[in-house]
Order: structure tokens, then C-alpha cells, then sequence
């Protein structure tokens, strides 16, 4: 207390200004900094990560997709279809090449299936195999179906690194206790103007960081712009990536309940 009125006395002296004046100027300046500090800690995070979890789907959607899967000495390209029904159905069928054409994967809740023509034979896929090579990609069986979501299932906060910019949200999630995951925690960047996603990045549990996700070429189909590229870099594996590309999606538009049944996985489309 003693050192603020040696400091405002010198400013009088100096400035020959009335201390009401001082405060009023200390106001003014504390008035125009509290909205920047609002504008942060009200931001509905929650609703920015329920927008991520149902970027590429709606109350239905059908999607014609290219995967892309490169490695050091080698790379193949998958042309799928992909149907969903909210957040609890997926189907996914391979169209190309003709290796693979007719294989299908289907999601219904936290139950997953996949068939292999070659064998006719359906295959349940286990919870721990959730985290697994969905056909020898970079993306995992939960990125493909979205068994696990990002609202439910992961705790969230805002950031503020030190190179943060602007115009971009920083979004930390950490998963919750019962949260199967070999993730530590997941980095998310958005854009604030439109709530586009830049960056996906993922770590370890001991903090290390494994796998980065970037989005690119914002496209609209319909009535909603989304990134219609994907892009997977597993960050322990140089030269590897894998590239999702919608070529084409709709969404909102009916879709045949016999899509999202087993007897469906065996059918040649």
C-alpha cells in the first residue's frame, strides 16, 4: 500500500493529473481488457467437440471415399462407401480394387463386424482390437466407426500455448477412468471462425507424441462445409501415411434399414 502511493504521488508530480483522473484511466483500461478475458472462459467447448464428433455424419449420410495407405516401399488406394445413422451405426464396403472389393465392416453401437469374401466369414471384432489397423492403415477400427466420442467419452479444457494463434481454438482432451483408449490425451485445433478442425494430435500415456491428423481442402457438400481430406501421419513411422479423401458425401437423406444389418455384410453391392 505504501509503495502504490509513492508510485501514483510521482505520477502527479510528473503528469500534474488529479488522482481521480488516475482512476479513472485504471477503469477505463481494466474495461476494455475484461471482455477479451470473457470472450475465453465462456466459449462452450463442449459444443465445439460435439460439432467434431459429428462432422462427417448426420441422422444419416452416405459418403463415396478414397483411402489412400503409403508406406516406404509401397502404397495402395481403397475406394469405399460409407453409410451412417447418427452416432451408433456404421457400414463401410470396399468397392476397389478387386482384391478387396466386397470386404465390409459394420458398426451397431459398441458392437463391431467385419467380412472377408475371400473366406466367407463374418468376424466380431473385440473391444481390445478397437485400437487396432482398421485394413492395414494408419487409422485405427474406433477412427473409422466412431465407436468412442469425443464429448462422451474424454474430459475437455481450453488452451493457451505459447504459439497459439488467434483466430484458433486449442482443445486438450484427457480420457475418462472407464474410457478404453491407448491414448494419454488428444490435442485438438480449430478454427474459430467456422469451427473447421486444423490439427488431431495424439499421445501416449507417458505424454509422448505418436500420431498427428490434419485436415484440409474445405469443401460443401450440401449444406455443410467440412475438411474433405484427412490425413494420418504416425509420427514413430517415417515415410507412412494414410490419406482419406470424400470424393462425395450426403447427408440427411434416407438410407434402407436393411444397410445396417449383418445379413448386409455378405451381399455384393
Amino acid at each position: 500500500m505504501i509503495r502504490y502511493f509513492k508510485i501514483r504521488s510521482r505520477v502527479n508530480a510528473f503528469f500534474n493529473v488529479s488522482p481521480a483522473i488516475l482512476i479513472l484511466l485504471f477503469l477505463f483500461i481494466m474495461s476494455n481488457r475484461t471482455p477479451v478475458l470473457a470472450a475465453d472462459e465462456h466459449v462452450d467447448v463442449k459444443t465445439i467437440i460435439d460439432r467434431m464428433d459429428k462432422l462427417y455424419r448426420s441422422d444419416a449420410s452416405y459418403a463415396d471415399v478414397e483411402m489412400i495407405v503409403v508406406s516406404e516401399h509401397w502404397e495402395r488406394t481403397l475406394a469405399m462407401d460409407i453409410w451412417t445413422e447418427g452416432m451408433e451405426k456404421t457400414f463401410i464396403y470396399i468397392k476397389g480394387p478387386k482384391k478387396d472389393e466386397g470386404i465390409a465392416t459394420l458398426r451397431i453401437e459398441s458392437e463391431m463386424w467385419n467380412y472377408f469374401p475371400r473366406i466367407n466369414k463374418v468376424m466380431k471384432v473385440p473391444p481390445s482390437m478397437m485400437m487396432g489397423s482398421w485394413m492395414g492403415s494408419d487409422f485405427t477400427n474406433d477412427d473409422l466407426v466412431k465407436e468412442s466420442s469425443l464429448l462422451k467419452d474424454y474430459h475437455h479444457r481450453l488452451m493457451h500455448p505459447e504459439n497459439e494463434e488467434p483466430d484458433q481454438y486449442y482443445i486438450e482432451l484427457t480420457p475418462k477412468s472407464d474410457t478404453p483408449t491407448v491414448w494419454g490425451k488428444i490435442e485438438i485445433t480449430i478454427r474459430k471462425a467456422d469451427y473447421i478442425p486444423v490439427t488431431q494430435v495424439y499421445y501416449d500415456e507417458k505424454g509422448r507424441k505418436m500420431r498427428e491428423m490434419l485436415f484440409s481442402d474445405a469443401r460443401t457438400f450440401g449444406d455443410r462445409t467440412i475438411p474433405s481430406v484427412m490425413e494420418m501421419l504416425p509420427l514413430n513411422k517415417e515415410g507412412q501415411k494414410t490419406v482419406i479423401r470424400y470424393k462425395d458425401i450426403n447427408f440427411d437423406e434416407p438410407i434402407d434399414k436393411d444397410v445396417f444389418t449383418l445379413r448386409n455384410l455378405q451381399k455384393r453391392r
